[in-house]
């Protein structure tokens, strides 16, 4: 069990959509917000983030004082992540892990310039690289015709630790920076329609064939709890289902309160046909906040916004600023 914080700063680096101006809760600030206070007072095309397919966030958290950081995953490549760090002026240097919360690329496709940028504002230190075992694995998607489209490899163990990294693998639960944290491990499948990422695959161990791995048990949430305010769950992709999360959250953490849900729910494609049950079970969780983005899909957003208004709905988008 983790302690809890007495504040959380969630910045969105890389997502799927730029939105600077639709407005936003009160404790939601947004791309154009963030510029202006930081003193922009011309606005035009240099200031602006962009958008790419993926994720990333960097995570500020703060007890007694003490403020610590780390990163939540990297974005599908450099040219989005490096440009929009810029942009944003975000801290890189007080990072002290990165988090990748499973093995696909538009998660971990800038991990080595990510590296790369914090050891170059830090002093040169290394940096905790904290995965699962698995996420290393070669991947594929069955394509209709029933061959397959090989996906990027994330950067190897080998690259990651010559680029500076500690690279620490684990299935099991546990904490980072000092246990204001938590990293879930594996995570346990009941929900029977949320069925992980149909058609893919990944190479065997001996490398020569393919086998299933729809259910990516790679995957893994992280969790902050927020004095007085509850657990706030990132959730990159949410590939065993934003339900399954959600009990395993819960689970996780007897009697605290879920606050609220940050990243990409992956009811897209494929997984389009549940949402309406994914959109019911959701209400059961009493969430202040669901900051869906990334891999959601309009879909799932419309009826996340219909069933639960913009009181609670809160979009990500680059250079939002969550604050709890």
């Amino acid at each position: 069990m983790i302690g809890e914080v007495d504040s959380l700063e969630i910045q969105v680096l890389v997502d799927n959509a730029t939105d600077m101006l639709s407005s936003t809760p009160a404790h939601v600030e947004s791309e154009g917000a963030g510029l202006m206070r930081r003193g922009v007072r011309m606005m035009g095309g240099k200031c602006l983030c962009c958008a790419a397919h993926g994720l990333s966030c960097l995570i500020n958290v703060e007890r007694g004082g003490v403020r610590r950081s780390m990163l939540f995953d990297s974005g599908p490549e450099e040219y989005a992540f490096e440009r929009n760090v810029t942009r944003l002026a975000a801290a890189l240097g007080p990072v002290e892990a990165i988090m990748l919360s499973h093995g696909h690329w538009d998660h971990a496709g800038a991990m080595l310039l990510a590296l790369t940028m914090i050891r170059s504002r830090n002093g040169g230190k290394a940096v905790v690289f904290d995965a699962h075992p698995d996420m290393f694995r070669t991947r594929a998607v069955t394509m209709p015709n029933g061959g397959f489209r090989q996906m990027e490899d994330v950067p190897s163990v080998d690259d990651l630790t010559a680029f500076g990294a500690k690279v620490a693998t684990s299935r099991e639960p546990h904490g980072l920076l000092d246990g204001m944290v938590h990293v879930s491990g594996e995570i346990p499948r009941v929900t029977a329609y949320e069925r992980g990422y149909p058609g893919q695959v990944r190479r065997t161990a001996d490398g020569q064939g393919w086998e299933p791995d729809e259910l990516l048990l790679d995957e893994r949430w992280l969790g902050i709890h927020v004095k007085g305010k509850g657990l706030v769950v990132l959730s990159a992709c949410s590939h065993a289902g934003i339900v399954n999360v959600l009990h395993h959250a819960r689970a996780s953490f007897p009697g605290v309160p879920l606050c609220a849900i940050l990243g990409g729910l992956h009811l897209s494609g494929a997984n389009e046909a549940v949402i309406p049950q994914t959109v019911a079970d959701l209400k059961q969780f009493g969430l202040n906040t669901i900051a869906a983005g990334h891999c959601t899909g309009w879909r799932a957003m419309t009826a996340l916004a219909n069933a639960f208004g913009d009181r609670v709905l809160a979009p990500t988008a680059v250079g939002k600023r969550y604050s709890f």
